[in-house]
């Protein structure tokens, strides 16, 4: 539970900021695209009504690969669209649609681990059937996917949302602890952290642990000792690019809070160059670390943990020959490695598509799931499509990204199961992505954008985020984050509705 809050005081307290606006709770859901959600809080019909739209008659079976929140939002979805729905969902964990964005909280002691582990068959539509193995192959040409267990699952439509694996066990030392899924029994990956000093929020175990080495970090500072804090992103795509940071802040805000700070060296080591991927968030992040006298080093990716040391691959540009050809100098990729001391660890693992997925005939070379930016169809098979973080889609890891996602993927489907082909009027998939970016305990960032339009305010939020400058932290926002995407996520995208 969120410590010395109260819930009702705090909406109270949105309503009075909303007020002066002239901005109801209501039509401020309605501007941030959670209509459905205000529905469900606030005693409404719009949840009801959404269930009750025109359903299509078109038939196709459908199997989904994956039963996290982007698949079986997606079979809810289906579900609540097809008047005879004909769907499988392959999932073996028991604990698929646990809530991954609730992790930074538990890491940091605001929530507790149970208040975010869902059981997957709590969330299963009613009439789709749930074949609890792990998917080996897939085989295109023949509509055909094949389980560990060796049963051959044929289909009309597929679906991939197979999410992405944390592989730890790339980084030196942390071999023992493989590949994971965020969701699960992943107490073996936290046992090999554990042996090398480091903490991972990626998991819902590791999330937990983080908390218990956070509070020793905060209590050795608290008692007169220098420590030092490193934070790590790596050089794959990673799902929530703003948790390293969200973890940070709040290392940050926990020795502001024991009046430790001052005793506390906490740097950043991200792979990129730069803090975001928008200029203007990446001007507000830098201008946060400078006030709090947070530290940062760019172009630095972990690859070793070692006696109490992280251990990266620093890396630049140097001029190279000149190229007479191209009449430029070819650019070189030169390296040093560089160790850094630590008390509290935080590892951001590399990431990577499942291997059984990647290497299959849907996947690619990279391993991610090729589909059309738009549409979300696979560039080769017309009858497969792809979202989440398994898609090759750029940027769009995160859970409002899925949000958007399964919506346009639902359409699309129906689409072709109707007409065999997705008109162009269709709705398409622009990139939206939002993040809601913690920067203490008590205000978010609320980083939004898409393809097209990469300034902030210029989003799904344009009209709300008009009056509150988004690369400023607020109070309202951290109401979103910890009050009301949780219950969204819950009630709304796994029931198909928001």
């Amino acid at each position: 539970m969120i410590e010395n809050r109260d819930v009702q005081k705090d909406l109270e307290q949105l309503d009075a900021i909303l007020k002066e606006q002239g901005i109801s709770r209501r039509d401020a859901m309605k501007m941030m695209g959670v209509g459905s959600l205000s529905a469900l809080m606030m005693g409404g019909t719009e949840a009801e009504a959404a269930t009750v739209a025109q359903a299509s008659d078109a038939k196709g079976k459908i199997v989904i690969i994956g039963g996290g929140l982007s698949g079986m939002s997606t079979a809810a979805r289906l579900t609540n669209n097809l008047s005879n729905p004909d769907i499988t969902v392959i999932e073996p964990n028991e604990f698929s649609t646990s809530y991954q964005p609730g992790q930074t909280l538990v890491g940091s002691g605001l929530w507790d681990k149970s208040e975010i582990v869902y059981k997957r068959d709590d969330y299963v539509p009613a009439g789709t059937k749930v074949v609890k193995e792990k998917v080996t192959d897939v085989d295109a040409d023949n509509n055909t996917v094949t389980t560990d267990k060796g049963t051959k699952i044929t289909y009309d439509y597929l679906i991939v949302a197979a999410g992405v694996k944390l592989n730890y066990g790339a980084i030196k030392g942390l071999e023992e602890a493989g590949e994971a899924y965020a969701n699960g029994d992943t107490t073996n990956v936290v046992k090999v952290l554990d042996s090398v000093g480091a903490s991972s929020i990626y998991t819902a175990d590791g999330a937990a642990a983080t908390w218990r080495n956070m509070q020793k970090f905060v209590a050795d500072a608290k008692s007169g000792k220098k420590v030092k804090g490193v934070y790590t992103h790596p050089n794959t795509p990673i799902k929530c690019g703003g948790a390293p940071k969200k973890i940070m802040y709040l290392t940050n805000a926990r020795l502001e809070e024991a009046g430790a700070r001052a005793n506390a060296d906490l740097h950043f080591y991200p792979n990129g160059g730069a803090m975001f991927g928008i200029k203007d968030y990446h001007d507000a992040i830098v201008k946060q670390y400078e006030a709090r006298g947070m530290k940062w080093s760019y172009n630095h990716n972990l690859v070793g943990v070692e006696n109490g040391k992280a251990i990266f691959d620093k890396h630049w540009k140097e001029k190279g020959a000149f190229d007479e050809d191209l009449g430029e100098y070819a650019m070189v990729t030169k390296h040093e490695t560089v160790t850094a001391d630590f008390d509290f660890l935080h590892i951001t693992p590399p990431m990577k598509a499942p291997d059984e997925i990647g290497n299959s005939s849907v996947g690619s070379a990279k391993g991610w799931i090729p589909v059309n930016k738009e549409t979300l169809q696979h560039v080769k098979y017309p009858n497969v499509f792809a979202l989440g973080d398994i898609a090759a889609v750029p940027m769009g890891k995160t859970g409002g990204s899925a949000r958007k996602q399964y919506a346009v993927l639902t359409a699309n489907v129906i689409s072709m199961m109707e007409k065999g082909e997705i008109p162009a009027s269709n709705a398409k998939y622009d990139g939206y992505t939002v993040c809601p970016l913690i920067t203490s305990i008590g205000t978010v960032m609320l980083a939004e954008f898409n393809w097209a339009s990469k300034k902030p305010g210029s989003g799904k939020n344009a009209a709300l985020l008009s009056f509150l400058d988004p690369t400023q932290e607020r109070y309202i926002w951290w109401l979103l984050k910890v009050y009301l995407l949780k219950p969204m996520t819950q009630y709304g995208m796994l029931a198909g509705k928001a």
